[in-house]
């Protein structure tokens, strides 16, 4: 167990280092919360706990969005670090695995790997994308790529492909119908399901106000 602290000690300093100048959505803070979600709902799920931490920890080392769209970016840097610690190698088989996997893709892809580690992580990911969280980092991410608020003529595409997804330029609003609004029902955790249920309700009652906004009824 000394062990294991120890390399979830060096695991936190590296990601940490590597995402320092991070879009804010996706820098260390978003990890650290995923990975108080995940370790909140490995409370009641039978999983190992150090695959957990680390997958949370590793699972947007290499966001393929900030790579020009490679997904392979992430996996590799995980599976070297992890290496360089002495991890177990079924440990990172299993952490790479759950990097490769966890992405939402457009909803529209089926994962090719499962298990309850990944079931949590993915959850915990998930939520952190809901609720009032969820808002701040869809309105930052939209800035950071500069992309209009809200266009009332360009709605929402609920059937994209992957590339799709990743090519879209669309106004931010149109991402909560297109992913947020979706996660929901995506959950794979009773634990996950019963929070996002309740950031979900928070993020319907902020777009029926932005809309009341934006037609100054409010």
């Amino acid at each position: 167990m000394k062990i294991q602290q120890n390399q979830i000690e060096q695991t936190i300093a590296f990601v940490k280092s590597q995402l320092e100048n991070a879009e804010g959505g996706h820098d260390w803070f978003h990890i650290q919360r995923v990975l108080n979600n995940a370790l909140l709902i490995a409370k009641t799920e039978q999983v190992d706990v150090f695959i957990v931490q680390l997958g949370a920890l590793l699972h947007d080392i290499a966001d393929s969005k900030f790579h020009n769209g490679d997904e392979t970016v992430g996996p590799n840097v995980a599976r070297e670090f992890l290496t360089e610690i002495n991890v177990d190698a079924a440990v990172i088989d299993h952490v790479v695995n759950i990097i490769e996997n966890i992405s939402f893709k457009g909803g529209n892809e089926l994962q090719k790997f499962r298990s309850p580690e990944l079931d949590v992580i993915q959850d915990a990911d998930r939520l952190d994308a809901l609720g009032a969280i969820g808002i701040a980092r869809t309105f930052n991410y939209g800035g950071f790529k500069n992309r209009a608020l809200y266009d009332p003529e360009i709605k929402p595409n609920l059937s994209m492909s992957k590339e799709e997804y990743k090519a879209s330029n669309a106004p931010t609003i149109n991402h909560f119908y297109e992913k947020l609004l979706l996660l929901k029902d995506k959950m794979n955790t009773e634990t996950g399901r019963q929070i996002a249920t309740e950031r979900h309700h928070f993020m319907e009652y902020f777009l029926e106000q932005f809309y009341a906004e934006w037609d100054g009824l409010k």
